[in-house]
């Protein structure tokens, strides 16, 4: 593969090193193998490079270029995912948009109320009847999101009551009407005993 081809390619996956010449690492300057352009490459070279050479996070970060949150980033991603973890992330759209409301609709027809979510079996419904392929696990954080956000026509009688309470109490006061001035009066109510009433 021509170097500039692959130089394109690897920009178009995000994976181009901005600093290529910041690789002091010998390796990559003595072999053709070591390429300084590919980032992935590079990220493993600085970790292997830690683990096995026995050098410190912040000199095989200084080696290869990177800084140290870099490195820590990088380790925390290889350890949970493998090599996968430094490959770039997708910048695509970070919301469930495959989710539509019609789609929900109907995941919740064949999610029967008190029955264990089986978000596969829901994913290959959408698929063999919307022609939609959906992760198992976007669809339980999809229910997830769903059960976080409760409407307001489902909530308790005694919220909503208590919201319409609050509703009239901060209701603006109407200025159209002016009250009659009030005046102090003594109360002479036996009931009540001596006091003052408005």
């Amino acid at each position: 593969m021509p170097n500039e081809t692959k130089r394109d390619r690897l920009r178009e996956l995000g994976a181009l090193n901005p600093r290529p010449e910041a690789v002091r690492a010998p390796w990559f300057r003595e072999s053709t193998f070591f390429d300084p352009l590919d980032l992935v490459q590079v990220k493993y070279e600085m970790l292997r490079h830690a683990q096995e050479g026995g050098v410190n996070k912040a000199d095989a970060a200084a080696l290869f270029g990177l800084s140290r949150p870099t490195y820590y980033q990088a380790e925390a991603a290889f350890e949970r995912e493998g090599i996968a973890g430094l490959l770039p992330r997708t910048r695509g759209p970070k919301s469930a948009h495959k989710l539509t409301d019609e789609v929900m609709k109907l995941i919740e027809q064949n999610q029967h109320a008190g029955a264990p979510l089986q978000a596969r079996s829901l994913a290959e419904l959408l698929h063999s009847t919307l022609g939609i392929s959906v992760h198992p696990r976007s669809i339980e954080r999809a229910i997830a999101r769903k059960k976080k956000t409760v409407s307001p026509m489902h909530a308790p009688r005694y919220f909503r009551a208590a919201a319409r309470i609050s509703t009239r109490r901060c209701a603006p006061p109407s200025f159209a009407v002016r009250p009659a001035p009030r005046t102090w009066a003594p109360l002479f109510s036996t009931a009540c005993g001596k006091g003052w009433r408005c």
